[in-house]
């Protein structure tokens, strides 16, 4: 073997080199160095974090480049508007114990970690209380303890943070903590991995995800077609080969996708390479992030038009979570 040969780089090594300088990120995109102050003090609220893999797709020199926009800390982020606030889907009210949210009839969520591989800056949970819910050994057996106790709950997703941050062993372990509980039978992994940092998607896992008895669902995190490149391509065949389930849901963002072209681009793409669109969510009015707000209206005549161009099964659920309801609420049926 030649010792000057290149390996490619593990996830874990990409992970560790996340992008956390607005100064750097500005400099290496060639952006306008007047949106240095602006991106330092919002990041000061909100980490900056930006994987290279997802760096790489982004346009040099165009500041409203639509991977850059879900990532760029903006003084906008600053300011107090009315109805945006830290909890929008009041999940403090759904966290009967620490690390877990039951809010849905025969599933429950379960916060794996804080930590992600980018932080996108319309997080509905960027003022989660992450130090509270941390998931060390004692409080993963009250989680279990707690699921095992009602028999209702066939389903568990693990959501974060981004719940495959967590390494393959512990994955593994908690995995087949579950298997254990059996009224069990179906196991959701919402991340954005697949899509922002693809290498992720290695052998081990699709390994243990083939292995387990459970039906497994992973539900990826995509919201314009510039996002999907042959990476994610490759990563999303790797999941299917194991026999997962995999959807998409994204959110309805100003400035990002809120075009029909977009849409109706993304669903394509997303099918060509083996997803399935799933939902796309109005925006959660989460305080920070009001800038990416649409009103529904618009929403609505988006999904309208989107509906008019694709087969139905192209066409993603346009929903909203509202809090105390029993399921996420439809905004558009079709018959508008």
């Amino acid at each position: 073997m030649n010792s000057s040969m290149q390996l490619p780089d593990t996830w874990q090594t990409l992970l560790s080199q996340t992008l956390e300088s607005p100064e750097a990120l500005i400099r290496y995109l060639q952006l306008p160095d007047s949106l240095l102050e602006g991106a330092d003090r919002a990041s000061l609220e909100f980490a900056m974090r930006i994987p290279k893999p997802w760096l790489d797709r982004i346009e040099k020199g165009n500041p409203d480049d639509p991977l850059l926009r879900q990532v760029l800390p903006l003084s906008e982020e600053l300011n107090d508007v009315p109805g945006f606030i830290r909890d929008p889907l009041d999940e403090i009210n759904s966290n009967p114990v620490d690390g877990l949210i039951h809010k849905y009839n025969g599933r429950v969520l379960v916060i794996l970690t804080s930590a992600c591989a980018i932080n996108c800056r319309y997080c509905f949970r960027r003022h989660f209380p992450y130090a509270e819910n941390r998931l060390g050994p004692q409080q993963w057996q009250k989680v279990l303890d707690y699921i095992a106790a009602d028999a209702s709950i066939t389903e568990v997703i693990f959501s974060g943070g981004d719940p495959l941050v967590a390494s393959d062993a512990r994955l593994q372990q908690l995995i087949s903590d579950l298997e254990q509980i059996p009224h069990l039978t179906r196991l959701r992994i919402h991340s954005r991995l697949p899509v922002v940092l693809p290498q992720r998607i290695t052998e081990t896992l699709t390994g243990i995800l083939k292995q387990t008895r459970f039906n497994v669902v992973i539900v990826i995190h995509s919201n314009h077609p510039q996002e999907l490149d042959d990476g994610v391509a490759a990563a999303v065949q790797r999941l299917k080969q194991a026999g997962v389930t995999v959807f998409n849901q994204a959110v309805l963002l100003r400035g990002v996708n809120d075009h029909i072209d977009t849409l109706k681009q993304l669903s394509e793409t997303l099918f060509d390479i083996g997803v399935l669109p799933y939902y796309l969510f109005t925006f959660d009015p989460v305080k920070g992030a009001a800038h990416f707000d649409l009103p529904d209206e618009e929403a609505k005549q988006l999904l309208g038009q989107l509906q008019d161009l694709l087969p139905g099964y192209l066409v993603p659920k346009l929903a909203r979570e509202i809090p105390g309801r029993g399921a996420k609420t439809l905004l558009f049926t079709g018959q508008e």
